[in-house]
Formats: structure tokens, C-alpha cells, sequence
């Protein structure tokens, strides 16, 4: 009589719940361990410390999340603003960015507080050597895909 009643249990169906939504997962770049970041020549590293360029990279990522979470909403559900937001990244999407995530420099100005000064650029070359992200120049844009 027990394996009976434990059949029972097991074959009520369960309420009906509505589909879920896929959600699309965003890429984002990992952090640069501490080897990584002794094999990085010293021209390069200057004065900067594994903790900026950590931090860096999560201002980065937070770029690359704003960006690609105002992608894939819906258009109908977007205000003015975010639409024209929207708009621009189509613009900036070319052959080559198709099916990447990357972020332009305006995405940075936009989502982040970042200065773009002279040290996030050797911060960018520093995430280039260690193939974190990519840099794609064209037609006077310069996009950097997460790797």
C-alpha cells in the first residue's frame, strides 16, 4: 500500500504555469587574475594596479549589461529616450559586430562614470593583451568586443 500512495502523489499534475521567457544571457568579461596580470610587461602596466583594472573591467561589464538589457526589450515598451538609445546602437552595429557584444565609447560616457583619458586607453591595452576584449576600428568608431 506504500509504493501505492507514492504513485499517486507522483502523478497529480501540476498547475499549469505560464511559459517562461528565455532570457537572453549577456556576455561579459571576467576579471584579470593576479598571474595574468604579472605577465602583462611592465611598459604597459606603468603605474596602474590589478585593482583598477579590475575595477575597469566591472564598469565595463555594467556598460556592456545597459546596453544589451535596452536591446532586448521589446519596442513598444521603450520611452522616447530609450528608444532613440535603441536606434543608435542599431546604427553602430555593422557586418562585423553582428552576433558579438561590444560597446562604442558614448556606451562608456552613457552607463559608466569612467573618465576616457589616457589611462582607461592603456587599461583597454592591457585587456587587449590579456584577450579580454577586442577593438574593431571603423568608418571613425572604435568598438570594443567582449571576448
Amino acid at each position: 500500500t506504500v509504493n501505492h500512495e507514492e504513485q499517486t502523489k507522483a502523478v497529480k499534475p501540476e498547475h499549469a504555469k505560464k511559459p517562461v521567457k528565455e532570457t537572453k544571457l549577456i556576455k561579459e568579461a571576467a576579471l584579470i587574475t593576479t598571474e595574468e596580470f604579472e605577465s602583462v610587461p611592465a611598459y604597459m602596466k606603468g603605474r596602474l594596479t590589478y585593482d583598477q583594472i579590475n575595477a575597469v573591467v566591472q564598469e565595463i561589464n555594467k556598460a556592456v549589461v545597459g546596453k544589451y538589457k535596452i536591446m532586448y526589450q521589446p519596442l513598444k515598451s521603450m520611452s522616447v529616450p530609450v528608444r532613440n538609445l535603441y536606434h543608435r546602437f542599431m546604427e553602430e552595429e555593422t557586418k562585423g559586430t553582428r552576433g558579438v557584444f561590444f560597446i562604442v565609447e558614448a556606451d562608456i560616457k552613457k552607463f559608466t562614470r569612467l573618465k576616457l583619458d589616457k589611462r582607461f586607453h592603456s587599461i583597454i591595452n592591457i585587456l587587449r593583451h590579456c584577450q579580454r576584449v577586442r577593438e574593431v576600428r571603423d568608418s571613425g568608431l572604435t568598438r570594443y568586443i567582449i571576448c
